[in-house]
Order: C-alpha cells, then structure tokens, then sequence
C-alpha cells in the first residue's frame, strides 16, 4: 500500500461537480492506497460532518489537512470573483506547506481544478507526480456565442486569449508538463492544444457516478426530459429550450399535455431562460427546478425519459448520472459529453448552424418519444455504457493501476 499526497482545491461531498468529483477521487484513492488530501479551509466543516453522519472502513486510510493563504493574500477574492487567480496562488505556495509538514508518501497528485492551462508545483516535491484529470474546454462557435450577453461574450473569448497565452508561454506550465510522472486527460482535445509526450499521458472520462440503482419496471407518467447544472451561457440551455419548442411544435394538443422539460439549477442566466421559455409560448410545459438536496436531484432522474444536456463544455458529472439511471443522453458532439455517448445509448448531436442544431437536437428528442422500443433500449444501452465507464469504482481501481507502476 501506497501513501498519496492529493492536493483537491474543490472538495465537498455533499455537492456534485467539481466539489463531488474531488471528494470522489480522494475516497477511490483510500480504497486501495493511503491519501493525505491537501484541500481549502472552507472545506473543513463538509468533510468532517460528512464522515461523521456515514461512517465508512475506507476513511481510516483518508487524512486531511487545510490550506489557504494568509487573509492579507486572499481578501479581494468574492465567491467566484478571483477564483482562478487565487487558485493559482494558492497551487503556487501549497507545496512549502506540504514540504512543513514532514510527511512521508510515495506519489503526488494534483487532482483538480480541471483544467489544461495553469501549472501545478507538486512536482518540487521530489515524487512521482501525476497531473490530472486535466480538461480543456473548446472555444464556443461564434453563432452560438453571439447570443449571450455581451460580458459574457467578452469574457469569453478574453479568457481564450489567456488561455493561449499560457499554453505557448507560461514556463511553470512547460515545466508541469516535462516533470509529471503521467497526465491524465479528460478528453481527447488536450493533447491537441497542450504538447505532451505519447507515453506520458492517456484520456479517460473524468467524471463518474455512485450507482444508486435502476429499475426500467417503472415508467414514467409523462415524457419527462430533464436537464441540470449551473444556468450559465457555457450549459447550452439556450439549445434546450429552442428544442424542446421545437420539438412540441410538431405535437398535437392532447400529446402536448403528455411532455415536460425539468430545468434543475439556478444561476446568473435564469431570468433569461425563463423569459425565453415564455417568449417561444412552452412556459407551461418547463418547470425551473432550483437547486435541491442530492436525494431530490436523483429522484427526478429516477423519474424522468432521457437527458437533453447540449453543454459547451468539456466535461459534465451529470451525464454519468444520467446514465445510471438508465436515461439516454441527448447532447452535441463536442470532446465533452459528446465524447461519453455513442450511437447506442443517445445522440451526440453536429454543432452546425444554430437553427440547423436546434432542429437536429429536437428530431433526436422525437425519435425518442416516437419510438417505445428504441427509447427502451436506449436506456439499458445507457445503463451498461454506466457500468462499464463511469462507475466511481472503475475510476479508483484506474487509479490504483497506475499508481502500481510510478
């Protein structure tokens, strides 16, 4: 057995995303190694209370410390405002407070944030060292950019810029790269902006889901599409509403009343989204779901026809949720989720023109609702393509494998 230093910025198991995946991975790293997970102060009082209310063998193989920078260094940082700045910082002095900690281990692993442009220092700490999961999320087509807000649209392609600016100039990135022991990537667009040596890194999904049990005895009342995660420009909620109207505007009346669009999450785009809903004349049939408990969340899964999730970004834990449900994935074919769906168990859609996609997203949605039989084995394909890909489980003994050979 092992002992791993795990550094995870974002760590809380009672949310999903990156805060559920960092939890995740540090308890799929205790299955089979001991872990001394480096994380935020503010993440103290989740942890501890979580392990405490669900007892667990595998947490005597887990130890924590909490890190951050003094408050002199951190007082302009406002919830999501700085974060990536001070997360850099925060990856930048992590290692000497590792190094005054006199522990020994055998492997360093920079877990998360996910992404493939700001460097990790783990490496000064002398041990095989591996980077990752590590995305990268593509720059959004211009006609679907165009219509966002303008600070979004700013902010969007200023943050491209940077982004280029690190992968061709930043040495500390450069350096990353030449000093990890393996890189772990999450999709196969990372390679193709980020230089790396073939034999020092592979591709795998970094997302995964617990499996929380399926049963297709049990139908749903209506045709229920579902759809969840933070109402931001980057999830493509705009290409879920257009074409789930779409999509109804080819039904008579009464089949209407038989279909619903489940919208769970909350943020900055919300009002739009409605606004939006209303405007295309389909309010009555979307419901705007705010953030729930974990539990709720599953339980409109347990209850819901498939997964419309036409996100721009290059990840999404809720696609793996989705599909141990048993629900098929309707989305692009991007080197995000488009990259977890095959031909089997949903549709990855071609990001054409807007109206182009809205129009092949909504025949995706038709085909399903359509044709019983092939919506039914959509949904076991879904299940397997879960068991056999984004079982939590399978992403710890990927790990423990690797490990095995630094």
């Amino acid at each position: 057995m092992k002992t791993i230093v795990a550094s995870a910025y974002a760590v809380n198991p009672y949310n999903g995303s990156e805060d559920g995946m960092g939890w995740n991975y540090i308890y799929q790293i205790a299955r089979f190694n001991k872990v001394i997970a480096f994380t935020r102060e503010n993440n103290w009082l989740n942890i501890e209370k979580f392990m405490f209310e669900n007892p667990d063998p595998v947490y005597k193989n887990i130890r924590f410390f909490y890190f951050d920078l003094p408050y002199r260094l951190r007082f302009w940082k406002k919830g999501n405002r700085g974060a990536l700045l001070y997360y850099l910082l925060w990856q930048k002095f992590l290692p000497d407070f590792i190094k005054k900690q006199n522990l020994q281990f055998d492997i360093v692993h920079n877990l998360n944030f996910h992404n493939d442009w700001t460097p990790s220092y783990l490496w000064t700490l002398k041990k095989p060292f591996v980077w990752g999961h590590i995305g990268h999320h593509p720059r959004i087509p211009i006609h679907f950019l165009i219509r966002n807000k303008i600070p979004f649209i700013i902010k969007n392609r200023l943050t491209w810029v940077v982004k280029k600016l690190f992968w061709k100039f930043s040495p500390s990135l450069k350096t990353t790269v030449q000093q990890a022991s393996h890189i772990l990537c999450m999709n196969s667009s990372v390679p193709e902006v980020l230089p790396m040596p073939e034999n020092k890194f592979s591709i795998s999904p970094s997302v995964a889901s617990k499996d929380y049990g399926c049963s297709f005895n049990s139908k749903p009342e209506k045709f229920t599409l579902i759809s969840a995660g933070r109402l931001v420009s980057l999830k493509g909620f705009d290409l879920t509403i257009a074409s789930f109207a779409k999509f109804l505007s080819s039904l008579n009346t009464h089949k209407k009343l038989n279909c619903e669009l489940l919208i769970v999450g909350r943020g900055p785009e919300e009002t739009r989204y409605k606004k939006m809903a209303t405007d295309l004349g389909i309010g009555e049939f979307v419901k705007f779901i705010p953030w729930t408990p974990r539990e709720e969340l599953l339980n409109y899964f347990r209850h819901s026809t498939a997964f419309l999730f036409p996100s721009h970004e290059g990840a999404g834990m809720v696609v793996a949720e989705a599909l141990s449900f048993g629900l098929p994935v309707i989305c692009l074919n991007n080197c995000g989720p488009g990259e977890y769906i095959n031909p089997d168990c949903g549709f990855a859609i071609e990001q054409s023109g807007y109206k182009q996609t809205v129009n092949a997203l909504a025949l995706a949605i038709s085909k399903l609702h359509e044709n019983p039989l092939l919506l039914n084995l959509m949904s076991r394909n879904a299940r397997t393509q879960f068991e056999k890909n984004f079982n939590w489980n399978l992403r710890g003994e990927q790990l423990h494998q690797l490990y095995s050979t630094l």
